[in-house]
């Protein structure tokens, strides 16, 4: 007997944590019945629908992509605009673990292995995300501080554990600046860029935990190894 929101997970839907906002929220029934209950346990031999489809355990997949600009960070959308889900060649029902903004490049996986996924994500896990910003301006110690000690920025108080001036140019008056980040909020290293007076001309994700691009170019994607899936899993029980 397995929880149900694994079971949602493991099939690849969607991560646990989103498998419990569907079980809540009524989208959910086994054997015929809705359940909103997320202690509940099913077996093998349950029929679980999620959103009136049967569910059915699927072979997992892992990928890792150096995302292009202009790409979404989505499995659809409705303005027809090209997904990173598009950029990879399978047929499992893959999604991306976290975003990375339109216009954000880097560094992003992708599976169908929803227990993987909250792994990565959760804030329990302080997994860095390490990311490159061009910035506007010439940035000094004194704004760099603020980055690290924090900004409260509509009643959320946003922070980087690390930041690291790469370099700056004086002829084009900007600042390229190294950001490490544990959250990923919503536009996050933007506005807090932008709060200490320094708007982001380019942003791009190098790192996230012990993954990194390599040598992959804009658009090119690799599988992961089982060494390094069976590494974010030994994160579980730290």
């Amino acid at each position: 007997m397995e929880r149900l929101q694994k079971v949602i997970a493991a099939s690849g839907i969607s991560s646990r944590r989103k498998a419990e906002e569907l079980i809540v929220d009524g989208k959910v029934k086994v054997n015929g019945k809705v359940v909103t209950e997320l202690g509940t346990k099913v077996s093998g031999k349950d029929i679980v629908e999620v959103n009136g489809k049967v569910i059915s355990k699927e072979e997992k997949e892992y990928y890792l992509l150096n995302k292009p600009r202009g790409v979404i960070t989505s499995t659809s959308d409705d303005k027809d605009r090209k997904t990173v889900v598009d950029l990879i060649n399978t047929k499992a029902r893959i999604f991306p673990v976290g975003r990375l903004d339109y216009d954000t490049t880097g560094l992003i996986l992708l599976t169908n292995d929803g227990e993987f996924a909250n792994i990565m994500m959760h804030p329990k896990n302080q997994i860095d995300k390490v990311y490159i910003a061009k910035v506007k301006g010439l940035i000094k110690g004194e704004q760099i501080n603020k980055l690290k000690e924090g900004i409260t920025l509509d009643n959320q108080l946003l922070k980087a554990s690390r930041v690291k001036l790469r370099k700056t140019n004086l002829e084009t008056n900007t600042s390229i600046v190294e950001i490490t980040i544990h959250e990923g909020k919503n536009h996050q290293i933007k506005r807090m860029f932008e709060s200490v007076g320094f708007p982001v001309l380019k942003l791009k994700r190098e790192r996230e935990g012990f993954f990194q691009l390599e040598n992959l170019k804009s658009g090119e994607y690799r599988k992961l190894t089982p060494k390094e899936v069976q590494t974010v899993y030994s994160q579980k029980n730290k």
